[in-house]
């Protein structure tokens, strides 16, 4: 992390996620043991005693059983990488893992043969069921509906190596496959992020494996229509959003315009919990004057960083280490094309949680 004063020539270059399937990784790696078992391990551990109420559900008691525990830890990061993926939310991958959890504590271990298989077949049409309600919800939130920001550089989400991979977790790509119904959600992350063959998809969804390519084609074209693909390196990324910020602290319009695309859309995220935007702002010079008025609104103890966020550099405003906003950026030929602020505090938790 860098603040302002220092981002000038920050580096983003070789952001680590992608696919996890074991055959292309070594096992510590595909599941994160190597970075985050133990403090997942001791997180778990906690939660194994009393009640456990997963995202407001029925509360039911936990009984932890070592090696059952044991062996759900190691599949853990995969498990809520997947969860954030099908969901777009943190504080419900968290829940949705711990459902898959409670499920696996219940069953009769001896009779799985992978705890692989049986863990993502639970946990992924767990996340079909939230969704078809997640949409219900959505549907009333107030405002635009941005997914939640999720920090990256400690491989949160997993290890993201590639453009492609990091694309899978971007919070424009997450937006996009909003259009998706729950299926073509599963299929497409299943396939698209985790490597999955369709004969396996086929299995968890219970759907034909003829089917789940035809999804997959569809859910392909439908949430990449319209979206040019990232093309800036990371190292120009990160000294672009410097300037960016720096200009619009400073209040010069502008500059600032000059950063931005002709048609640049902002969109703001404040779920009707702060006062933010509930329309999308577009054109430079409007952009440009919404975020200098943003940007230099005074708070005591307010510092503004740029953070690895979702597999790309993104502007975090703290104070006392507390986020406030998370604003992420999408570059199109050199200049900043669309942007989401996410200033809704609920949004904002797994930002402020100790790192792991």
């Amino acid at each position: 992390m860098d603040t302002l004063a220092t981002a000038g020539g920050v580096g983003f270059g070789g952001f680590g996620i992608g696919g996890f399937g074991a055959a292309r990784f070594g096992l510590k790696r595909l599941l994160g043991i190597e970075s985050s078992s133990g403090a997942m391990r001791g997180r778990l551990s906690a939660r194994g005693s009393g009640t456990v109420v997963p995202n407001g559900r029925t509360r039911r008691k936990v009984a932890m059983e070592p090696d059952g525990l044991r062996e759900f830890v190691e599949h853990r990061p995969r498990l809520f990488a997947l969860a954030y993926r099908m969901l777009g939310s943190a504080a419900e991958a968290e829940d949705a893992v711990q459902e898959t959890y409670l499920r696996w504590d219940a069953a009769e271990r001896s009779e799985i043969r992978s705890a692989e298989a049986w863990l993502t077949t639970v946990l992924v049409n767990q996340c079909r069921t939230w969704l078809v309600s997640a949409r219900a919800r959505r549907e009333t939130y107030v405002g635009p509906w941005i997914p939640e920001p999720v920090p990256t550089a400690r491989g949160e989400l997993g290890p993201l190596e590639t453009v492609e991979e990091r694309e899978l977790v971007s919070l424009a790509l997450l937006t996009a496959m909003e259009r998706l119904t729950p299926v073509e959600r599963a299929v497409f992350v299943l396939r698209e992020a985790f490597g999955y063959a369709h004969r396996e998809i086929a299995d968890m969804l219970t759907i034909t494996e003829a089917n789940s390519q035809q999804i997959f084609r569809r859910a392909g074209l439908r949430v990449r229509e319209d979206r040019a693909r990232f093309d800036v390196p990371s190292a120009y990324a990160g000294e672009l959003i410097s300037r960016f910020v720096q200009a619009a602290r400073n209040g010069d319009v502008a500059s600032l315009q000059q950063l931005l695309t002709a048609d640049v859309i902002a969109t703001a995220d404040g779920g009707g919990e702060v006062t933010a935007a509930r329309r999308q702002i577009v054109g430079a010079n409007n952009v440009a004057r919404y975020l200098c008025g943003l940007l230099r609104w005074a708070v005591p103890g307010m510092e503004v960083h740029i953070e690895e966020i979702n597999g790309a550099p993104a502007v975090v405003a703290r104070v006392d280490g507390a986020p406030l906003m998370v604003a992420g950026v999408e570059l199109i030929g050199g200049a900043i094309a669309t942007l989401r602020l996410i200033v809704n505090p609920h949004k904002l938790r797994y930002l402020a949680a100790p790192a792991s």
